[in-house]
């Protein structure tokens, strides 16, 4: 294959892209990026191809063909390129960083991963991975002894930790090699172990060697964020990664902070059988989603006994022993939480300090993320960034989609924008939280004329016959064209509902839309139809799968 450019004068619009597209594809082109911007256009020929045909071709359109050029593949340096190392050095090795090193080898690029730690990021090593195992792990030990179900004799016995914690980590063990390090090898692009340091605008440097790049891409993700509070820092607290080491369940943990992290934590240590207390600033639990969703999941893990306490200000940490004290007020009251371990799960910071982004002109935000446009540039054009260090939605999945994008438009000169509209997000507690689209409050700070539905979890029969009825649907339309705008969901496979919550949101169906698909019955999902129906019917007087 040969690669080519070709300047064309009159696009004005993407509907001008897509006629010329459509032309050299007929002609024999294949990987073809338009830009009527630019007026320019790029694509591979067949060695065996006339490129000749390709200008008479688009002679035949409105448009008008220029100069037209071979372009050197990647890996393969024009003169002005000859001193540099690779055409895509990444930092990081997490998800952003292989979605984009195995889409860059298939471009036939030179490319360069940097890794300080251990490879594989966040997700796999200390985060999804890890945790989501844990939870089931202490989902099944909180059925044992609390079961729903009359005439089921079940109990739980003393938790053995360290071998739970152990085969926890053989399964990241496995999943890491598999997903991460056998790749490596398998694509071909080349593993520097060490911290990578910008010295110049083109040159990182590892273990004092320097490494040049015509790309480079930052995804060098955060960790956990901790808060200033008095004496904290003199007590051994636990954090996100520290707390699924833990060989011993402790008696009572203190979490500080509310968020999805402490949730899912907190949840898992209360069904392996500490007692939990979570605190928070804010005077109501997730505060960013609509109050339905928010009731719906303080009832929920408080009647499975985890204890929250909002509006909390923050005094002093201390150490008594054994005990460590959390020193804290609540409407002008004093009180003292006293724990056998302290979480802090207030958030994450982006890891940029030791990158010396000033040396490569890379501009960073108030908390250290880099700051990047819709096309994932950096205030450098040669240096893009993407995943948990930019401060983005922090899924390792919106991370693998946005290190694609990086691809395309750093070596494949598109300027494909990130869309993050439609990105689902769930929490793993069991009910889960699973959202998608916007909040009633988004959508009604955004102009729309909104129309809400909410159905409560004992009007889905799945709940009912798993004996869960703790939870809501809440669905958010625009009244004027009946389409959906955001789904929330609170219940037992939350997650698993969310994905058809998202394909309805993206791609514009309505209410009517959702009425009229048939849910397969005694399913969770069944639960978007019903949340539907109930925009102007009362669902507890229908018969089953009756709308």
């Amino acid at each position: 294959m040969k690669k080519f450019k070709i300047g064309i004068k009159g696009m004005t619009c993407t509907s001008c892209e897509e006629h010329v597209r459509r032309t050299l594809k007929a002609n024999g082109a294949d990987n073809i990026i338009v830009n009527f911007q630019k007026g320019l256009a790029e694509f591979y020929l067949p060695d065996y191809y006339n490129e000749e045909t390709i200008p008479k071709a688009l002679q035949k359109t409105p448009y008008r063909p220029e100069m037209m050029s071979r372009v050197p593949l990647a890996g393969k340096k024009s003169t002005t390129e000859e001193s540099l190392d690779y055409d895509l050095f990444i930092i990081g090795s997490g998800g952003a960083a292989f979605s984009a090193a195995i889409k860059a080898v298939e471009k036939g690029a030179k490319v360069a991963m940097a890794e300080r730690a251990t490879i594989g990021g966040t997700c796999v090593n200390i985060g999804c991975i890890p945790s989501k195992t844990m939870l089931r792990a202490g989902e099944i030990n909180y059925l044992s002894s609390s079961n729903p179900f009359a005439g089921l004799n079940t109990s739980a016995e003393a938790i053995n930790m360290k071998q739970l914690t152990n085969q926890k980590e053989e399964l990241v063990q496995e999943m890491r090699q598999q997903k991460y390090v056998d790749l490596i090898d398998e694509y071909g692009f080349e593993l520097i172990k060490g911290e990578a340091t910008f010295t110049d605008e083109r040159t990182v440097e590892v273990n004092g060697k320097n490494y040049t790049a015509d790309k480079f891409l930052i995804s060098t993700g955060a960790s956990s964020s901790v808060p200033n509070i008095p004496g904290l820092k003199d007590i051994e607290f636990l954090t996100s990664t520290t707390a699924l080491e833990l060989e011993v369940v402790p008696e009572k943990l203190a979490i500080i902070g509310s968020g999805y992290i402490a949730m899912e934590l907190g949840q898992l240590f209360n069904n392996l059988g500490s007692q939990v207390t979570l605190m928070q600033r804010s005077e109501r639990l997730l505060k960013e989603y609509d109050p339905e969703i928010s009731e719906a999941v303080d009832q929920a893990l408080t009647n499975q006994g985890l204890q929250f306490i909002t509006g909390v200000t923050y005094k002093k940490v201390e150490r008594d022993g054994l005990t460590k004290k959390v020193f804290i007020e609540v409407n002008g009251k004093e009180h003292v939480i006293e724990a056998d371990e302290v979480l802090i799960a207030t958030g994450r910071r982006p890891n940029t300090d030791s990158l010396n982004l000033q040396a490569a002109n890379v501009e960073v935000g108030e908390k250290g993320e880099v700051m990047v446009n819709e096309y994932l540039e950096t205030s450098n054009p040669n240096i893009y960034a993407a995943g948990d260090v930019t401060l983005g939605p922090q899924f390792v999945y919106v991370a693998a989609y946005e290190g694609g994008i990086v691809v395309e438009n750093a070596l494949g000169n598109a300027r494909k924008e990130v869309d993050l509209r439609f990105v689902p997000a769930v929490t793993f507690t069991n009910p889960s939280i699973a959202t998608v689209g916007l909040t009633e409050k988004q959508a009604t700070d955004k102009g729309y004329d909104v129309k809400s539905s909410v159905l409560a979890l004992d009007s889905v029969p799945r709940a009912l016959v798993n004996r869960e009825t703790d939870g809501v649907f809440k669905l958010i339309f625009d009244n004027k064209t009946q389409k959906i705008l955001g789904a929330h969901v609170v219940s037992e496979y939350a997650g698993e509902v969310i994905y058809g919550a998202t394909l309805a949101i993206q791609f514009g169906l309505t209410a009517e839309n959702l009425r009229n698909t048939m849910t397969p019955y005694l399913t969770m999902a069944e639960g978007l139809r019903l949340a539907a129906l109930t925009l102007d019917k009362d669902v507890t007087k229908l018969s089953c799968c009756a709308g």
